[in-house]
């Protein structure tokens, strides 16, 4: 039977069931480690990449502790956005579709951008579990429409995140209306140094697991650098989008405003797309989300917002405008793609200015393919552009790539590009110029006077 692996985690029943209806045979390795001490009430860091099943490794435990007979809240899970809360509440009511009626566990999602007062209304009864932001949560606390103070669990996900994004205090105003006998289970990538004083707040000797992932990105990504040349970046990026098919996409900016720029781009060319970022209204992100749910969306530009901890399933390309400044994020974009065995392709758009970023992605373990796409088609690169890591050329010979173009003259061949000059060059110059007569003028003033 299916599922069989988790039985000696002595769960209750209805939680093996759930597993078998959803094809879980064996557990991942944060779920080997970390789900025996969570049952335990021993507090817990699971420190790991996206996709690692960190999910399951705190849900399963808490359903498993928690007592239906007593209606009051038992757990509390925050997540940093309202995405990843309502991802995390999705896979709760799958697991909580299989528990008997009269012993039901009752959950509610209680996220930003939705009707405050209406929420409160909908805690008449308390739920067992809570699961939301950390913002909503403690203004529902504070309106005493949500009564955390009987809850013993806690969860933080995407802590780091969390701090990132300037959260931890609230969650910390969470915490100490808590339970005094709280466990507190932490999971994130990483673990900052300034994280560590409000671990040690309330973590009593907390077991920390740490699960390295065995490739820094999927073995089945293939992660093409594209070089810009001399195009424009926003009309490429629509080229670029035009010549795949995919089932469905993400380009991933830097910025929103990048985003709103590069989504409007692909729709004046025609093609199905939405974006998702912070600069839009939490209903609005929530619609562009069951879009993408729903297959009805083909291209999503986004910020990193979707690149933590969201699982959109389906994703068979990425793009990256850009890269991110903090690597970290270049791996969890491209986490989006090839999941559970699939295959994926991460485009890159490449400029001169990112070489530092590619050499340090390739030391931890990325390689990159290099290709150019000229006239509609793919063109892969025998050399890496210039700039790019590769075979050092010895001294006094030159490499032509698509970077370097050809400087003959001759008979068809490709004449030397022009240099671009810097914006303002003429009228510096012909400031310049005009320097440069006024001071004749006065040389030519004094040798008058002197022969006269």
């Amino acid at each position: 039977m299916i599922a069989n692996n988790f039985k000696r985690f002595e769960l209750k029943p209805f939680l093996i069931e759930a597993l078998s209806a959803q094809g879980f045979s064996l557990p991942t390795e944060i779920q080997e480690r970390l789900i025996p001490a969570i049952r335990n009430g021993k507090d817990v860091i699971g420190q790991s990449q996206t996709g690692t099943g960190k999910t399951l490794s705190f849900l399963l435990p808490i359903l498993d502790r928690i007592d239906h007979k007593i209606d009051e809240v038992q757990a509390v899970i925050t997540a940093p956005t309202r995405e990843l809360a309502s991802q995390i509440f999705d896979e709760l009511k799958k697991l909580l579709e299989h528990c008997p009626e009269d012993k039901m566990i009752q959950a509610k999602l209680l996220v930003g951008g939705t009707d405050r007062v209406r929420s409160a209304d909908k805690l008449k009864v308390q739920p067992h579990i809570v699961v939301g932001t950390a913002g909503r949560i403690g203004d529902l606390m504070e309106d005493q429409a949500l009564k955390v103070y009987t809850a013993a669990m806690l969860v933080v996900d995407e802590a780091d995140q969390m701090l990132d994004m300037g959260f931890i205090a609230d969650v910390d105003k969470v915490a100490s209306r808590m339970a005094e006998n709280l466990q507190m289970m932490v999971f994130s990538a990483t673990i900052p140094e300034k994280l560590q004083p409000f671990l040690r707040k309330y973590m009593n000797d907390p077991r920390h697991v740490h699960v390295e992932p065995k490739h820094v990105t999927a073995t089945k990504i293939e992660h093409r650098i594209v070089p810009l040349r001399h195009r424009d970046k926003l009309s490429f990026v629509v080229e670029l989008a035009q010549s795949i098919n995919p089932y469905l996409a993400i380009v991933f900016t830097n910025t929103k405003e990048q985003a709103d720029e590069v989504a409007d781009a692909m729709l004046e060319a025609g093609l199905n797309v939405d974006r998702l970022h912070g600069g839009l209204q939490p209903r609005q992100r929530k619609q562009v989300m069951k879009q993408v749910k729903e297959v009805k969306v083909q291209f999503l530009v986004a910020t990193d917002l979707a690149a933590r901890g969201i699982d959109v399933k389906g994703v068979t390309h990425i793009i990256n405008y850009g890269i991110p400044k903090d690597l970290d994020f270049y791996i969890h974009r491209v986490g989006r793609t090839a999941r559970a065995g699939a295959e994926g392709i991460a485009y890159t758009l490449y400029e001169l200015s990112d070489q530092q970023a590619i050499e340090k992605l390739t030391k931890r373990g990325i390689t990159f393919t290099f290709y150019d796409f000229k006239k509609g088609e793919w063109q892969k690169l025998d050399k890496p552009p210039l700039g790019v890591p590769g075979k050092r050329r010895p001294k006094g010979t030159t490499i032509k790539t698509a970077m370097t173009p050809s400087t003959s003259t001759g008979s068809g061949k490709a004449k030397a590009k022009p240099k671009r000059v810097k914006p303002g060059y003429k009228k510096k110059e012909r400031f310049k110029q005009a320097k440069e007569a006024q001071r004749q003028r006065r040389i030519a003033s004094r040798t008058k006077k002197k022969d006269s």
